[in-house]
């Protein structure tokens, strides 16, 4: 992290709500990003985020080490998301078709983030943040408050049952295709 950073946690963690705002403004798109990959649909990322950012301003001065903020906001980002348990919509083919995206790649995408949604919660965590947001597994560890070995069990286990999954449904492809 920055030393510049790490001087507005400083800040925010002592009640400067300015310094709170331009940490906020610096993490906003990562925060974006991390709900919608959770939720799937504008609305609900952006109501999970306007959510963690309201409970980490009310929350910032218990937040002891200043260089783990991004570590700190988005387990609250995480657990705004699990609190609300709003069905997550998927991504319908049309919204992709739109995009003029070639119609093999469309299906593929659809089928891996179906096979993501389908993981246990604890899977489509480590998986979300350590393929989609890049985090460390050191990091990975610190927001979900278990052992490092344990991160990495996870993401064998995740890409093993994401493998499993796809290739299951390529072979169903396969045999409809066929079968026409």
């Amino acid at each position: 992290m920055k030393e510049d950073t790490i001087k507005l946690v400083k800040k925010a963690i002592k009640g400067n709500v300015s310094a709170y705002g331009e940490l906020i403004a610096e993490y906003q798109v990562y925060l974006y990003k991390t709900a919608f990959l959770y939720v799937k649909n504008e609305a609900d990322s952006l109501d999970a985020v306007q959510e963690c950012v309201t409970k980490g301003m009310l929350g910032i001065e218990k937040l002891k080490e200043p260089r783990y903020f991004k570590t700190w906001i988005t387990k609250i980002l995480i657990n705004c998301i699990r609190q609300d348990k709003k069905k997550a919509q998927t991504i319908s083919l049309d919204e992709y078709l739109e995009t003029g995206i070639e119609n093999y790649m469309i299906e593929e995408k659809v089928d891996l983030y179906d096979a993501i949604d389908s993981l246990k919660d604890q899977y489509k965590t480590v998986v979300i943040l350590f393929y989609f947001q890049e985090l460390k597994i050191r990091e990975i560890a610190q927001i979900m408050d278990i052992p490092e070995g344990s991160v990495k069990a996870m993401l064998y286990r995740a890409k093993k049952q994401l493998r499993s999954r796809l290739t299951d449904r390529v072979e169903e492809k396969e045999v409809k295709r066929y079968a026409k």
